[in-house]
């Protein structure tokens, strides 16, 4: 590009820095070196998959590359910096972190959605601005290029980067996630940052066996060869079940991407489903596929899936129900026949209750079976508790208890109309048949009364508190509760009264974006990686879906179509809103011009945007979008 167009990059402000010893960075001191900005937020499911893809990269480039994690937080608690702190220490994150909780360092890179990445050359000028996930081979192929450009011109210096490791305090667990209950009265914890499973005795305190080594991988094996990769839900299998197919426990093996068994009686574990690969939301649409079906003939374990964060077995459905947190899916395993299902949500991430085929999720993350055979289930994204009927042995309706959408949270009781959670991950079904919810990033366990209709608070002051379980074996029944920040678990009576909380509604702190209103034009771009091209095969290989929250907004314009440009109409006296876009592309590897080769690679990008807007005058009546944009 011409000298005149280059762009250089903004001053990167926030409120301090983790993983640097206490240096504050600029770009003078990251001069020389090939940066990638991850704009990120702990929450987001998406930017945890970025996380895990830019671990190979950044092991491949250390003497030239930094990756510099701007945490911009879309919930309340994460503007803590402690809470901060805990995730980078819990995820793993090896570079620096910027904290940026007013989004000054968000607004200056007009970042718009989570991840967003954007690359910056060793002269400190913009080269990539990219949204979403799966940018990391062309990221490759970009960095190749520039270490290239700038050891030739003398620009580019080899070396250590900023990155300090910080201490680390360890203990039996670390941010453990789930939990189940075993029948001789043990627990067994999915030991989430050290990658195992521990069992615990009654008492919560002693460790009577450990499965898995500790090593982040897929390795099968005995307790002391497998590896696991952030495991989370956990699910008994029926006395009946296990007697078929060897095994007593499925768990969720999250950043593996996969469904494990485990035989208690050695610790002996299996690889059930899941090839290891993720699944790329709606990867076969541009084939003309069904990106929901699964063919049921398949080897469970060549099917790819994307994060699966909780399972339980559902007596009504006789099959496992999954969150498939990274499609924003539920999934159904059947152990005794391998067979994988889709069997709600159509992979958009949202609140869209009914039918189950046509029904949104967002990052589903906690699941429980009532005694009527009612699956509920914590979304997380969303704030909200939903409920899924089981009917004839098939999940049949989706409801919303408590939440209003990806934007929407707080912490207050009432009935569905006021109800607020804040990002909950677990839930439990109490003695009399009401919902207990982790409600996580408050800090808190809520319970929910179907019958009322009325949620309240049992307890609070706990540190993102991850799953619950009910123990009814007492006198008094107790919930366990597992207090991911604070490494254990612990017990809490159920209360006779509940506590009654009010701390308001919240809305996301972003900015919102001015338009002109009235008739606009969406412009989505996209430029296929270095070696790759559209995959123009089965017609346009772009589409873009849009709608507008509240939906009476949106005249003309709205659902999907192909392309990445698109005129919209909002209804006259539309003052404000939220803007849903979500931009797909599929490109292989081939040389634009060429022949896609026989057996090519093939990538699907893909971008769900929230923007929330306000109509202004004077505003533009354009809005630019980078599903993968280029400077250089």
């Amino acid at each position: 590009m011409s000298a005149q167009s280059r762009v250089r990059a903004s001053a990167l402000t926030g409120r301090s820095w983790l993983n640097t010893g206490g240096e504050q960075l600029d770009w003078q001191k990251l001069r020389g070196k090939i940066v990638i900005l991850d704009f990120w937020s702990f929450c987001c499911i998406n930017c945890l998959h970025v996380l895990d893809e830019l671990r190979p990269l950044e092991e491949r480039f250390s003497d030239v590359l930094v990756t510099v994690g701007v945490h911009s937080p879309k919930f309340e608690h994460e503007a803590d910096p402690e809470a901060l702190a805990s995730a980078v220490d819990r995820y793993e994150i090896h570079h620096p972190v910027l904290d940026d909780p007013e989004l000054g360092t968000w607004d200056a890179y007009t970042a718009r959605a989570w991840p967003t990445l954007v690359v910056v050359d060793p002269e400190g000028y913009i080269v990539a601005h990219l949204s979403g996930e799966g940018h990391v081979q062309g990221i490759v192929s970009l960095v190749e290029q520039l270490v290239e450009q700038h050891e030739a011109a003398g620009t580019l210096h080899r070396g250590d980067g900023p990155y300090v490791p910080p201490e680390i305090t360890d203990g039996d667990l670390r941010f453990p996630e789930k939990a189940v209950a075993l029948e001789d009265g043990s627990v067994l914890v999915a030991d989430t940052g050290h990658h195992r499973l521990v069992r615990m005795a009654a008492d919560l305190q002693t460790v009577r066996s450990v499965i898995g080594d500790g090593t982040r991988g897929p390795a099968d094996g005995g307790p002391e060869e497998a590896h696991f990769n952030e495991p989370r839900g956990l699910a008994l299998l029926p006395q009946g079940v296990r007697e078929q197919v060897g095994y007593d426990v499925i768990v969720a093996d999250t950043v593996n991407h996969r469904l494990r068994g485990v035989r208690l009686s050695d610790g002996e574990v299996t690889t059930l489903a899941g090839s290891g690969v993720q699944r790329l939301l709606d990867s076969e649409r541009a084939k003309g596929v069904d990106a929901d079906h699964i063919d049921p003939e398949a080897d469970p374990r060549d099917v790819a899936l994307s994060s699966p964060w909780d399972t339980v077995w559902s007596t009504a459905a006789d099959t496992l129900v999954v969150a498939m947190s990274g499609t924003h899916q539920i999934f159904t395993f059947d152990p005794r026949t391998g067979e994988l299902a889709v069997a709600a949500g159509t992979g958009d991430e949202g609140l869209v209750d009914g039918d189950p085929s046509q029904s949104w999720f967002a990052q589903t993350s906690g699941l429980v079976e009532a005694p009527d055979g009612t699956i509920w289930a914590a979304d997380s994204e969303s704030s909200a508790l939903r409920s899924i009927a089981v009917a004839d042995g098939a999940l049949s309706g989706v409801a919303t208890a408590a939440g209003l959408g990806l934007y929407d949270f707080g912490f207050r009781d009432g009935d569905s109309t006021q109800a607020r959670l804040q990002h909950p991950l677990g839930v439990a079904v109490l003695p009399d048949g009401s919902i207990a919810v982790a409600d996580t990033y408050n800090g808190a366990i809520r319970r929910w009364d179907p019958v009322e209709g009325q949620l309240s608070t049992l307890e609070r002051d706990f540190d993102e508190p991850s799953d619950l379980l009910v123990d009814a074996s007492g006198e008094t029944p107790e919930l366990i509760v597992v207090e991911t920040n604070r490494h254990r678990l612990v017990r809490l009576p159920v209360p006779e009264k509940l506590l009654q909380v009010d701390e308001g509604a919240s809305v996301s702190q972003r900015s919102r974006t001015p338009i002109a209103g009235g008739t606009m034009t969406i412009d989505v771009r996209f430029a296929a990686p270095s070696g790759q091209k559209l995959d123009d095969r089965w017609g346009d290989p772009t589409q873009l879906k849009l709608s507008v929250s509240p939906a009476e907004a949106l005249v003309d314009g709205g659902g999907a179509a192909q392309g990445l440009k698109r005129e919209i109409t909002l209804a006259d006296g539309v003052t404000e809103g939220v803007l849903h876009i979500t931009a797909r592309a599929a490109a292989c590897d081939g040389e634009p011009g060429g022949e896609i080769p026989d057996h090519a690679a093939c990538h699907l990008y893909q971008q769900d945007w929230g923007i929330p807007f306000t109509v202004a005058e004077g505003a533009e009546d354009s809005l630019v979008l980078d599903l993968r944009g280029l400077n250089a």
